[in-house]
């Protein structure tokens, strides 16, 4: 999905404060590096107690904090261009009642295109109600960095679909695609099922 561009929102700054400023990014620099860049969300305590030192609201501290934690989100959106090829896949899972696969990589050159597909059955009113909608992040490994682009379902299916960057090989054996459950786009902690389809 592409983001809408940032616009600055008012024309003032006070230059009084760009050294103050420029010691917020550098303190947010320290604050990954000592963490490995996973510093977690502060408990709620402690954000009642620094709004109450440094007269903040909680709620305004909460929003800061909660922005601190989505750096990731903000990486620059990679648009696939120059179109190669196809690589066949055609692997698949099945667990729980569900139907996971991958059948082909779209091949750019500057990035890849992966379509997860699932699928379950709708015949009776049980598959109906239990179905609950899920966001599932792609992992392909360190050197890779992987977005959902784009997804959707209705009667049964979902498809969703992935850009890789850089480009995977045109040999991809023993690659593992690594799909892990979150109840939503913003959420850090994977909630349920982890789908692995190696490609032998």
């Amino acid at each position: 999905m592409n983001r809408m561009p940032f616009e600055r929102p008012t024309e003032h700054y006070d230059e009084r404060v760009s050294h103050i400023d420029e010691q917020i990014c550098e303190l947010l620099k320290q604050r990954n590096e000592i963490s490995n860049n996973n510093p977690g969300y502060p408990p709620f305590e402690y954000i009642t107690k620094w709004a109450m030192s440094f007269d903040f609201y909680e709620d305004y501290l909460k929003w800061v904090f909660n922005a601190f934690l989505r750096e990731e989100q903000f990486k620059p959106i990679i648009v696939p261009t120059g179109f190669r090829r196809h690589i066949p896949i055609l692997k698949s899972f099945e667990e729980g009642g569900y139907f996971y696969s991958l059948t082909s990589v779209r091949q750019y050159t500057n990035a890849s295109v992966i379509t997860f597909n699932i699928d379950w059955d709708m015949s009776n009113e049980h598959s109906i109600n239990s179905y609950k909608p899920s966001h599932f992040e792609l992992y392909l490994g360190d050197n890779y960095d992987s977005r959902m682009d784009r997804g959707g379902s209705s009667g049964g299916h979902s498809s969703f679909n992935y850009v890789v960057s850089p480009a995977l090989p045109d040999d991809i054996s023993y690659m593992n695609f690594v799909f892990r459950e979150f109840g939503g786009p913003h959420e850090n902690e994977p909630r349920g099922a982890e789908i692995t389809i190696r490609i032998e």
